[in-house]
């Protein structure tokens, strides 16, 4: 492990921003080996996201090969087998993404707005009730996580199963496959394997008597004669799971933040459902639910300050992209009607798919906030300990 992969995962989860100020002044890093580089400014990491000359599948790291070969032969199909299309390069991403596509469309996402509207308004008026509001627990984590699982088909009862998967699952993208014997690990897998199970079971349902969800419609997609395998449907399950939950759960958390922060921008949004959408935007750049991704170098590759060799990995941290004053002029300040375009959803070929579902979230979320924080003040605000996908795990409003 170099010094510079040390430095990511100390990072303070509370406050990463100085330490990412610090990196993006000071512009490339490269690991003295060429394994690594960590690159901040946004044209870098646009140009990286859009590069033919990088990978997302780590069976091109040399990290990875080197762990894969202490593997037993089980251990090695089973972390093959629960790889999504999201870590998948073309051409097998660009099939797997076409078919998932022909499901998860603007119309299906459109349709999806009068419930998130009643369910929002449903979650607010019952902590109103309760007489305090803790934004994670009462709205953040059980809007998303009730849509995304209205959209696959899931029964309403196992809606908490979702939630209680999504936390452990999220942490993999923190610290990598679960493969070693710890008790976090053992309960990583056991979470996967209840998913699968689950999942098995349920796409067996859709494929027997399909319905009008999600789930059904990407049992029985086809394009020129191609489907999705049972292994393929459920990975893919398992990334609308963590991937178009998790996030969402920062972006409404972060929003919030930002509301409480500064009453006028908060009476606006109340009553501007395109101030709504602005401040969305702008919490995507300013304080993003994914800090950092990364690429893995197909081949001895060029980046500003150096070279990264065949099979090491090039960081990207869009958290500091998305205040690099070259392309956000006064970066800092939250403006409602930027144009310029961030990388909160990536770029390319892997921009995110469910891009508008979280947007439609997070618009809904925060104008139902802004309509109830007159006079409200913060309370008790506490981390995560997920540097990658890094929000609140608790965020306290005291009701005036």
């Amino acid at each position: 492990m170099t010094d510079l992969e040390d430095l990511v995962r100390n990072i303070d989860v509370v406050d990463p921003y100085p330490l990412w100020q610090q990196l993006l002044d000071g512009g490339p890093i490269i690991a003295p080996d060429e394994s690594f580089a960590l690159l901040t400014s946004h044209a870098h990491c646009d140009a990286v996201l859009r590069s033919p000359l990088v990978s997302v599948d780590r069976n091109n790291s040399t990290q990875w090969q080197e762990l894969v070969a202490t593997l037993s032969p089980e251990e090695r199909e089973r972390q093959e087998r629960q790889r999504s299309f999201l870590f998948l390069d073309p051409p097998d991403h660009t099939r797997l993404r076409r078919l998932v596509s022909k499901a998860f469309t603007p119309r299906t996402v459109a349709e999806l707005t009068p419930f998130a509207e009643k369910l929002t308004e449903e979650l607010l008026d019952a902590a109103v009730a309760r007489g305090r509001l803790e934004v994670v627990g009462d709205l953040a984590y059980p809007l998303p996580v009730t849509v995304i699982s209205r959209m696959l088909g899931v029964p309403e009862e196992d809606h908490r199963r979702f939630s209680a998967w999504s936390d452990v699952l999220a942490k993999s993208l923190d610290d990598g496959p679960a493969i070693d014997d710890t008790e976090e690990s053992r309960a990583r897998r056991h979470a996967v394997d209840e998913f699968r199970g689950y999942f098995t079971e349920l796409c067996a349902q859709r494929r027997a008597d399909p319905r009008d969800d999600l789930l059904s419609a990407l049992v029985q997609i086809e394009h020129e004669g191609d489907r999705l395998s049972t292994d393929e449907l459920l990975s893919t399950a398992q990334l609308l799971l963590v991937a178009g939950h998790e996030t969402t759960v920062n972006l409404i958390a972060n929003g919030t933040l930002a509301l409480l922060r500064d009453d006028d921008l908060r009476a606006q949004v109340a009553t501007d459902p395109g101030c709504a959408a602005g401040v969305v935007e702008e919490v995507l750049r300013l304080d993003p639910p994914v800090q950092m991704t990364g690429r893995i170098a197909r081949e001895d590759l060029e980046v500003p300050g150096g070279r990264v060799r065949a099979g090491g990995r090039v960081v990207l941290l869009i958290a500091a992209a998305g205040r690099d004053p070259e392309q956000h002029p006064d970066p800092l300040r939250l403006d409602p009607t930027r144009t310029s375009p961030h990388l909160a959803f990536s770029i390319g070929s892997h921009y995110c798919l469910g891009a508008p579902l979280a947007r439609l979230e997070g618009r809904i979320a925060l104008q139902a906030l802004a309509r109830r924080l007159a006079g409200a003040r913060l309370g008790e605000l506490t981390y995560k300990p997920n540097r990658i996908l890094r929000g609140p795990a608790r965020l306290e409003v005291l009701l005036p």
